[in-house]
């Protein structure tokens, strides 16, 4: 991994690679602007400011200098908050857009665009190549314990630093930041969009230590209480993307829709049964089969079927499809409180009936099925079935989307000529000379600002 990151060059990326990277860089600040005015951002962000220092780094939506690891730390919250940043799913989930709030803490005044998506590159790959090798959530760990590492990789890349110093910062990163999966399980706290960002901010200060000297344990992987033997198991890792081999950026999935992954394709196929149903009122009965993890994830839990929280919410398979059904559209606000207690939609949420399918279950996670059937109280039957839902790399979201996405999202904080001038210079961020200067377009004014949804 750390001979893979000092090789890593934007030179030898792909074109293909470095839009597809400029896609999830557009999307993933998108979404932290659309998080700004949520409790945990504000919470992180005025942590962040209570420290000043003239070489720290900017805190994104301000241009207030901090520590890069509080910065890094409310830049990570942000991205997380919504659950509308990108996925990656395997052996182990993935969301590998956090891996970019270690790379804004690190960044210098010589960093510049094509370094940004150099590093960026890096942490995507590592993180799924790590999600590809094993489970961590089998064995009661959580995927951000991977982020960790990938994002200290990452940061290490930005400080350029020496192998020797990279190799230390992957010991002082994997050894002490093991996460426990209790983060997503039952009922979910604001902790759920901000364990990744911790994960980022420790893997940032592993590499700020390594370039202060610091030594950390070795045979983090193979030693007797180490890595495989503790937390993963056995694992090989495949080869890692370059000289013809394909860039796992390319295959991480964009959002349509504000929810956790697993809901996406049953939000999609509960909204195009929704205008054929009319009334929702008249529906007497929905079934609902999908794969394990989807079961496991985001129905499983009691707590999943009577959300009283937005983190609950967005990670509760029936309550995404009996939105869906009930209002006919899936945005922000429906994750909102008054919307979470709506009588009508829980009422929905108890003709439900979610059925693992086997032969689904083998198709992930290649592929994502949902098959809804829907019955209404004459007797009516209507079903729709969804395998790659929008933003898939089969079935991707065009350019235009994601910017429609990005001035939405951002729309709430930003006015519309910073808007145009942060999208002119990240659709050429590899002609931008310093990333600093970028990130200070993303100053909110205080005046202005719209009122807390929640």
């Amino acid at each position: 991994m750390a001979r893979y990151a000092q090789k890593i060059d934007f030179d030898d990326l792909p074109v293909e690679v470095i839009h597809e990277a400029k896609r999830h860089i557009i999307d993933s600040f998108g979404c932290a602007m659309g998080a700004y005015l949520g409790e945990p951002g504000r919470i992180a962000r005025e942590l962040a400011l209570s420290f000043k220092t003239n070489e720290g780094t900017i805190v994104l939506g301000t241009t207030h200098k901090s520590t890069p690891d509080l910065a890094a730390f409310a830049c990570g919250t942000l991205i997380r908050y919504l659950d509308y940043n990108d996925t990656y799913l395997s052996k182990e989930p993935a969301h590998p857009s956090d891996n970019i709030a270690a790379v804004l803490g690190a960044l210098t005044d010589r960093t510049d665009g094509r370094l940004f998506i150099t590093a960026v590159v890096l942490g995507y790959e590592v993180q799924c190549r790590l999600c590809d090798a094993a489970s961590l959530r089998n064995r009661g760990w959580d995927h951000v314990t991977y982020i960790a590492l990938s994002s200290a990789l990452a940061a290490a890349k930005v400080m350029k630093l020496p192998l020797d110093k990279t190799l230390e910062t992957l010991a002082l990163a994997g050894v002490p930041n093991i996460a426990l999966r209790q983060t997503r399980v039952g009922e979910l706290s604001m902790w759920k969009a901000c364990a990744a960002a911790n994960a980022a901010r420790n893997g940032l200060f592993a590499a700020l230590l390594a370039r202060n000297g610091m030594t950390g344990p070795k045979e983090i992987f193979e030693g007797k209480m180490g890595f495989i033997n503790q937390v993963s198991g056995p694992f090989m890792l495949q080869p890692f993307g370059g000289k013809g081999g394909r860039f796992k950026v390319l295959d991480s999935y964009i959002k349509y829709y504000p929810s956790e992954y697993h809901s996406q394709a049953g939000i999609e196929a509960a909204l195009k049964l929704r205008s054929q149903i009319g009334n929702p009122a008249e529906i007497d009965e929905i079934e609902v089969s999908t794969y394990d993890a989807a079961v496991d994830i985001i129905a499983g839990d009691k707590e999943k079927w009577n959300p009283k929280t937005r983190e609950t919410a967005d990670h509760s398979l029936p309550y995404c499809i009996a939105t869906a059904l009930s209002v006919g559209k899936i945005e922000l606000e429906e994750f909102e409180e008054e919307k979470i207690k709506d009588p009508k939609i829980f009422n929905l949420m108890q003709k439900i009936k979610v059925i693992r399918d086997s032969t689904f279950t083998a198709e992930y996670p290649e592929g994502f099925p949902c098959l809804l059937n829907v019955t209404t109280r004459t007797g009516k039957e209507y079903s729709m079935k969804v395998t790659y839902p929008k933003g898939h790399p089969k079935n991707p979201m065009t350019d235009k989307e994601i910017e429609d996405k990005f001035r939405k999202l951002a729309g709430n904080v930003l006015p519309q000529n910073k808007i145009d001038a942060i999208l002119d210079r990240m659709w050429n961020l590899e002609k931008v000379k310093d990333m600093k200067e970028l990130i200070l377009l993303f100053e909110v004014e205080e005046k202005g600002t719209v009122p807390e949804r929640d």
